[in-house]
């Protein structure tokens, strides 16, 4: 299916979450702007509900369901982000949630999801365990998918990061949002292709795991293979259907390397005092290694902030 949303459905998601999310802000930072010559407008969704900009989509994916399709509650496959915010939505409606995560997900993601009363299902960490067992789960229960990224409702709610963005600073030339499956990419496209269709959309994608990559420069889906990245949040590979958006909107992707993904997180925090977990900190990643001039006025999605301090600072001592 390659059905694509529309930047009226954009809009009406933002109506519909308007109250159920965070209007997160705009941040600049003249010091980054020096470095490269440009002035960079960041979308902070660290400050989003759940940690990320998922509880858009999310949201914008449960508060449509009916009565009838929300009676057996909603289920999903997740890395983490987007189960914490399916959690948190379904928590809201008050119904059941079944979140599939792969073994050895960040501890932080897999505890926010238990915390809004979801249900996990630990599967093997490939793209096929995480299917098979998400078909067990619905076929036990009868929830309710919501795809992570391959669901109309939930790319236009992603756009709605975007739609904001371009309220507040129309006359931006680019956009550059992380791209993994490419729910958040295309609705990031949608929604500024609606507020101003010569806006410039770049992807920013690990070197290690570059299929969005592979898949525009050769025009077909391209499996991602076993490649791996710091950046778990960006592991899974586009569908049909964003591939399809990205064709149309996306002038190009931008590969990072995990060092340059850390350099990016070590700016936000140091310069910023913002903490973005790796997925989050691509698209800056995406912005020091670009390879041509940049434009004056560039907008980033620095898409969440849910890192894992283990990672960082080691186990907490209570754990000890």
């Amino acid at each position: 299916m390659t059905d694509a949303p529309t930047f009226d459905d954009v809009r009406a998601a933002h109506a519909r979450i308007a109250s159920h999310v965070n209007r997160t802000p705009v941040m600049t930072s003249r010091t980054l702007d020096g470095m490269l010559g440009t002035h960079v407008y960041f979308k902070c969704e660290t400050f989003q509900r759940s940690g990320a900009f998922k509880a858009r989509g999310a949201l914008n994916a449960v508060l449509q369901l009916s009565d009838e399709e929300a009676r057996h509650g909603v289920a999903t496959h997740s890395s983490g982000n987007h189960g914490g915010a399916l959690a948190m939505a379904a928590a809201e409606r008050g119904i059941p949630c079944y979140v599939v995560m792969p073994a050895g997900a960040p501890r932080a993601k897999a505890a926010a999801v238990h915390a809004y009363g979801a249900r996990v299902i630990e599967c093997e960490p490939t793209l096929e365990a995480r299917e098979t067992m998400l078909a067990k789960v619905l076929a036990e229960t009868n929830a309710h998918t919501v795809h992570p990224y391959d669901d109309p409702q939930v790319i236009a709610g992603a756009g709605t990061a975007c739609l904001e963005l371009l309220e507040e600073h129309p006359g931006l030339d680019a956009v550059i949002a992380p791209v993994s499956g490419g729910g958040l990419l295309s609705g990031t496209a949608i929604a500024a292709h609606g507020v101003r269709s010569d806006c410039r959309i770049w992807g920013a994608e690990p070197a290690g795991a570059d299929d969005a990559y592979r898949s525009l420069a050769t025009g077909a889906l391209v499996p991602r293979g076993d490649g791996s990245s710091i950046a778990d949040g960006l592991l899974a590979e586009l569908s049909a259907r964003t591939f399809s958006i990205l064709r149309e909107h996306c002038e190009t992707i931008v590969r990072v390397e995990d060092r340059e993904i850390v350099a990016a997180m070590r700016f936000l925090f140091e310069r910023c005092k913002l903490i973005v977990e790796p997925s989050g900190a691509a698209g800056l990643a995406g912005l020091f290694a670009f390879p041509e001039v940049l434009p004056s006025r560039i907008g980033v999605i620095l898409s969440g902030g849910n890192l894992d301090l283990e990672t960082v600072m080691g186990p907490n001592e209570d754990d000890r």
